[in-house]
């Protein structure tokens, strides 16, 4: 088992007898499919479809509380375009980021009696999560042996699960665009939600053209931000590497007209490949349709 306290990540909470009727309505994920102990993939999206934060959502033990783990750095602005559209709902927001750690657990189940943790919906394979005390997270009491955050995020890597600010940028990037239609983020049976017409749009047409791709390349790995090209076409921005793998956006069609025509597809001057993941559903370069 390895496990990892995030300090990135924040705890924005969610309580009030309209708890969940108020972020149902907001959210991309449903609701009425987070349970205590079982999670959600989600985001606040702009009206205009693009992602303000994606985030977590637990449930707490008590009645109308929820929890979003989600980048630190997002909390307020979270706390502030929730209080936004709060009116009359019944609900409290508040960032408590510096009361509550968010603590990453792979290749091994979690201890009992950490806090409250779940599972990480977006990919099994990522591990569990728990939300404990901030200043319990690195107690030897706990009886786990942490490793640096670092491991973590190579182990993300790894399986290809985009981050943001690294791999897409907030208020920048629709849900397809960073994957979240292939990770559990976007529930398309559920209620209206904050953008849903747009990204309800982009998936009955099919018409994102660009995706967060794993590459794989050799050697040391290139910088975050630089252009991916092939010959004199820019392909996209290569994002988050560690150890071989890493992350890139990319215009889909675009890498495909590359494969075909067997131009190499350099980063920062390194060749990368991009890399399918067992997790991806969507058309990759090269296919005539989607992986079933």
């Amino acid at each position: 088992m390895k496990a990892a306290l995030l300090p990135d990540r924040g705890v924005v909470k969610v309580a009030g007898a309209d708890a969940a009727k108020f972020l149902d309505g907001l959210v991309t994920s449903d609701l009425d499919k987070v349970v205590v102990g079982k999670a959600r993939y989600a985001a606040l999206l702009t009206p205009q479809g693009k992602i303000i934060a994606d985030f977590i959502i637990v449930k707490a033990n008590e009645d109308n509380h929820y929890f979003l783990d989600c980048p630190r750095a997002l909390a307020s602005t979270l706390v502030q375009r929730l209080n936004f559209y709060k009116l009359r709902a019944k609900v409290l927001v508040e960032d408590l980021s510096e009361i509550l750690g968010v603590l990453a657990i792979w290749d091994g189940a979690a201890p009992s009696g950490l806090g409250l943790c779940y599972g990480d919906p977006r990919l099994p394979a990522l591990g569990a999560r728990c939300l404990m005390a901030a200043h319990r997270g690195s107690d030897p009491a706990l009886g786990i042996a942490q490793v640096d955050a670092a491991d973590y995020e190579t182990h993300r890597i790894a399986l290809g699960v985009p981050r943001g600010g690294s791999d897409f940028l907030y208020d920048d990037a629709f849900p397809h665009e960073a994957d979240m239609d292939q990770l559990g983020g976007v529930d398309f049976d559920k209620g209206c939600f904050v953008g849903q017409e747009v990204v309800s749009r982009i998936e009955h047409r099919g018409t994102a053209r660009n995706r967060v791709v794993p590459v794989a390349f050799d050697g040391p790995p290139p910088q975050t931000g630089v252009a991916v090209t092939a010959g004199n076409v820019t392909l996209g921005t290569m994002g988050s590497a560690a150890r071989g793998r890493g992350l890139a956006v990319l215009r889909l069609d675009r890498v495909a007209d590359a494969i075909a025509g067997a131009a190499p597809i350099v980063a920062d001057g390194i060749a990368i490949r991009p890399v399918k993941p067992a997790w991806a559903r969507f058309a990759w370069p090269g296919e005539t349709k989607a992986a079933e």
